[in-house]
């Protein structure tokens, strides 16, 4: 009998001395990381867009990793500047997608950058989120299958404008658009929807993202007997043209598109930028907000906790890397890092964010209406709600 105990606890210990290493070893493995790529105009003139975005991704991986990760698993961001140029955008992709192998992509800033990195991205089959706004990013969409945008449409932006303008009798209008990919993209929205609200644009002028005096081109619409001007750009120009306006003492309402949505911007314009109005996101005036909208606590969340992080104020665009690295995280939560698996998990994303409420599908790879707008304007140098 002793013998069999003897024996029996022999081979207990032997079960346990070649299982327990295997267990241990389980419960504490390190799980692989998960690699996120990220590519901003942190530099350059649309830094007043990137710089945000880039910070933003940084301020929300470090809140993540904090609390342990996705599932366990750290998130690890990969940031490249583009610089606002396409060609640096290309090859940060490239980058990404060939050495550090992401399993998605964050940005560009830009619209001209994002149209530029497409062809990369839809080759190599990993997912990308805009943070531009031109529609033009994710339509027509079975042209798009693996690029997302979380910004509003510029097209959506147009109509709310031309609502506005609607209801204060305007029918003739003058245009003055940047020649950037965003700049370029807003003047044929601006041109096109012009047809559907009877909309007479009397004057059509452009510049470049180097100039810093539109008063040629402010004469012209000025000639034109416009009723109001709409200026589209991402670029300080936002900030000279209604400089160059009360300098010409041209005194029609002035419209800016949604790329306006940097409280610098208004800042920079000073005096004369008072009474611009622009179709913008409601992170912009999160404090006025009803409690019971859904977003609410969206907003004011990330905004206390950007303003906390870096000593400055909130900007639309900041918001747009929000709500694309929290579409990215909730994907991988659900399937991980498959690329393709990540791609279909976006494809169909419900997400309350910074921009609206999001409800990506396979027709719709931006998920957001009209309703997602406020009209805003610039009351001493600050964004409220227009009341009329």
């Amino acid at each position: 009998m002793k013998i069999r105990i003897l024996i029996l606890s022999m081979a207990v210990a032997v079960l346990f001395a070649f299982s327990t290493p295997s267990l241990y070893a389980e419960e504490n493995a390190v799980l692989k990381d998960y690699d996120v790529g990220c590519v901003f105009a942190k530099t350059g003139k649309a830094s007043w867009l990137g710089e945000p975005e880039w910070n933003t991704a940084e301020m929300i991986a470090k809140e993540i990793n904090a609390a342990g990760g996705i599932n366990g698993h750290k998130l690890v961001l990969h940031l490249e500047d583009t610089g606002g140029e396409n060609t640096r955008a290309v090859n940060a992709v490239k980058k990404l997608i060939n050495n550090n192998k992401v399993c998605t992509i964050i940005g560009p800033s830009r619209s001209g950058t994002s149209m530029a990195v497409i062809p990369v991205v839809s080759e190599a089959k990993v997912p990308l989120v805009s943070c531009a706004g031109a529609a033009v990013i994710v339509t027509p969409v079975q042209e798009r299958e693996w690029v997302f945008k979380v910004p509003q449409r510029d097209s959506d932006c147009v109509k709310r404008i031309y609502d506005h303008m609607a209801t204060k009798g305007i029918t003739k209008i003058g245009i003055i658009t940047g020649t950037t990919g965003f700049g370029a993209a807003g003047r044929a929205q601006l041109k096109d929807i012009a047809v559907q609200y009877k909309l007479e644009i009397v004057a059509d002028e452009t510049y470049s993202p180097s100039d810093t005096d539109m008063t040629a081109q402010l004469l012209k619409i000025k000639n034109a007997g416009a009723q109001a001007l709409v200026n589209w750009s991402i670029v300080p120009a936002q900030s000279i043209v209604p400089q160059n306006m009360k300098q010409l003492k041209l005194a029609i309402p002035l419209y800016q598109s949604h790329g306006f949505g940097n409280v610098k911007y208004a800042a920079a314009a000073g005096e004369a930028g008072n009474g611009i109005m622009f179709p913008g996101g409601r992170l912009l005036a999160a404090d006025s907000v009803p409690d019971s909208n859904p977003q609410k606590k969206v907003l004011v969340d990330y905004k206390e906790a950007y303003e906390k992080t870096y000593n400055d104020t909130v900007s639309t665009f900041g918001g747009h890397a929000y709500d694309a690295l929290w579409i990215v995280v909730n994907a991988l939560k659900k399937v991980g890092d498959d690329p393709a698996k990540l791609r279909d998990e976006i494809e169909n994303a419900e997400f309350v964010g910074t921009a609206g409420i999001f409800k990506m599908s396979p027709k719709d790879h931006c998920g957001l209406g009209k309703d997602a707008f406020e009209m805003l304007t610039v009351q001493d140098g600050k964004f409220v709600v227009l009341k009329d």
